[in-house]
């Protein structure tokens, strides 16, 4: 059975956008799938990392068609801030400057739903033609951009083709969208035309649970929940670091700057001289200025690692490696969908996961069941700073493990399966 799979992240694409359907290429034979990639042929892509190139199985067939990016042409007023809104980290609004403001703001109001509509049109015929000359039981869209929901959406609606839409993260929720200064005008667009997807399409596939009731709320089509899980990398056996580490793993936005948490680690520094010598927070991936800042106004400079962005690959190591692990996501009630594939990377890793959110985070379910570690609203000074001291001394005794339990569900290979069977169901 052959599926298109439409995606605009593909290797050498880094972060991420890009494993989601990488990994379910790299099984689907295993399921009697052969998938067939489309791809743009000119992408701007925030983040590259040529390593994962390696993990494209061979003999798969890729089409690839050019893309115009008005982000080019954002380049000559400022790249820097170009690149900076491309990665998603934007400032807070009185830390913005006027270009970061104009770029937001035509980005959020004359290219709906993303700046990669461009790529719709010359996509629809193409891949029209492609269609009519092969044999595809389906389509799947994977977004965001959720630009690339209305290829397939066309392609539906002109061919009658099985049409699966996966959301990676939600449309019209989603957290940048009020960062965006959208008008009232775009606001009301971008809810008509996430209304037009899930009414059209026969089956969507989301990664959290909350995202799946926001859905059903819209729509009648069947909804799905297959979260990002990890894979088996090929890593040599890690050796923990002397020192306690504390890292963070992937970028960490304006938003995700858990202040609490910079006080708990500067106050057991300044309460525990053992703790002040071993510790150490190692921040890997782009960090935003607003982060640094406050990381630095609580007087953890001394204790800071910056790593920049590092490879998938050397990521593993450096999880592995660390004594404990962050995972924060950003305070507030559009944020607790948010499932990030790092998640169950972290949880295979056997390094307690210290994670902070708003209350009802899908990833403090997901913690809970499986063990993995603790979850803290931001407002928990007093429960964090005990449970990292706790670590601490577990860590001086040799004895800082996770026991996790339930975690082989989110194995790649499990979740490929889990998606093989939807598409084939659509064939019955």
């Amino acid at each position: 059975m052959k599926v298109l799979i439409i995606t605009y992240y593909w290797p050498p694409a880094g972060g991420p956008g890009v494993q989601r359907w990488l990994k379910f290429v790299k099984y689907f034979r295993d399921f009697d799938i052969e998938p067939v990639v489309y791809i743009p042929q000119n992408p701007t892509y925030a983040l590259v990392d040529n390593s994962l190139q390696s993990e494209i199985p061979e003999g798969i067939t890729i089409l690839k068609r050019s893309i115009f990016e008005p982000y080019r042409f954002a380049h000559m007023f400022s790249k820097k801030e170009t690149k900076t809104i491309s990665k998603g980290i934007i400032a807070n609004k009185e830390k913005q400057s006027l270009i970061q403001k104009i770029l937001l703001f035509i980005r959020g109001n004359f290219f709906i739903p993303d700046a990669r509509r461009f790529w719709i049109r010359p996509s629809v015929k193409y891949l029209k033609k492609y269609l009519s000359e092969n044999k595809i039981a389906a389509i799947v869209t994977t977004g965001p951009p959720h630009s690339v929901h209305l290829i397939g959406m066309e392609l539906k609606k002109q061919l009658g083709i099985n049409w699966i839409a996966d959301f990676r993260d939600p449309w019209t929720t989603i957290g940048y969208h009020n960062q965006l200064k959208l008008t009232k005008k775009s606001v009301a667009k971008h809810k008509i035309l996430e209304k037009e997807v899930l009414h059209n399409t026969d089956h969507i596939i989301v990664t959290s649970f909350t995202t799946k009731e926001e859905f059903k709320e819209i729509t009648n089509r069947p909804v799905s929940v297959i979260t990002n899980g990890y894979d088996q990398e090929n890593i040599a056996k890690v050796t923990l670091d002397d020192k306690f580490t504390v890292s963070h793993i992937g970028s960490l936005l304006s938003g995700r700057n858990p202040k609490n948490l910079w006080g708990a680690l500067y106050d057991l520094t300044q309460e525990n001289s053992a703790f002040a010598k071993a510790f150490q927070l190692r921040l890997v991936g782009a960090v935003s200025d607003d982060v640094l800042a406050a990381i630095k106004e609580a007087g953890l400079s001394d204790f800071l690692e910056l790593k920049g962005y590092v490879s998938h690959q050397e990521a593993i190591t450096l999880q592995r490696s660390s004594q404990v692990l962050l995972l924060i996501e950003i305070d507030s009630e559009e944020t607790r969908c948010i499932v990030p594939g790092k998640l169950f990377e972290y949880m295979i890793s056997k390094r307690p996961i210290l994670a902070m959110g708003s209350q009802g985070a899908d990833i403090s379910r997901l913690i809970s069941e499986t063990n993995s570690g603790y979850f803290f609203e931001y407002n928990q000074y007093s429960a964090m700073k005990s449970r990292i001291l706790e670590y601490f001394i577990l860590f001086q005794e040799g004895k800082l493990i996770t026991e996790v339990n339930g975690v082989e569900q989110y194995s790649r290979r499990e979740l490929t399966k889990k998606m093989a069977q939807v598409i084939k169901g659509m064939n019955t």
